[in-house]
């Protein structure tokens, strides 16, 4: 089992979300926390590669962006549209 640490910008970021969306992320958090390239949440790595980023899909607009920080903990550490999601990857 995934043990997630949340960061202070997910958490708050995550409570500025439409309420059907906070819904759906906890039900793909489950999913996570139990397989975390489960086929709904298309886990992929982020470009560039070398920044470690992964990130998982809430629904078609929303995604989560976490990184491995060992074999069974990960940390989640932002959470937002696909679009504005890969444009901070592509930043960091």
């Amino acid at each position: 089992m995934i043990e997630i640490i949340l960061t202070k910008e997910f958490e708050e970021r995550f409570l500025r979300l439409p309420l059907s969306i906070q819904k759906k992320a906890i039900k793909q958090q489950e999913f996570f926390c139990k397989n975390p390239f489960y086929p709904s949440l298309h886990t992929e790595k982020l470009q560039p590669k070398s920044k470690e980023l992964w990130s998982i899909r809430i629904d078609k607009n929303y995604r989560i962006v976490f990184r491995y920080l060992e074999t069974n903990q990960v940390l989640f550490m932002t959470v937002g549209t696909h679009d504005w999601i890969y444009k901070i990857a592509k930043s960091c």
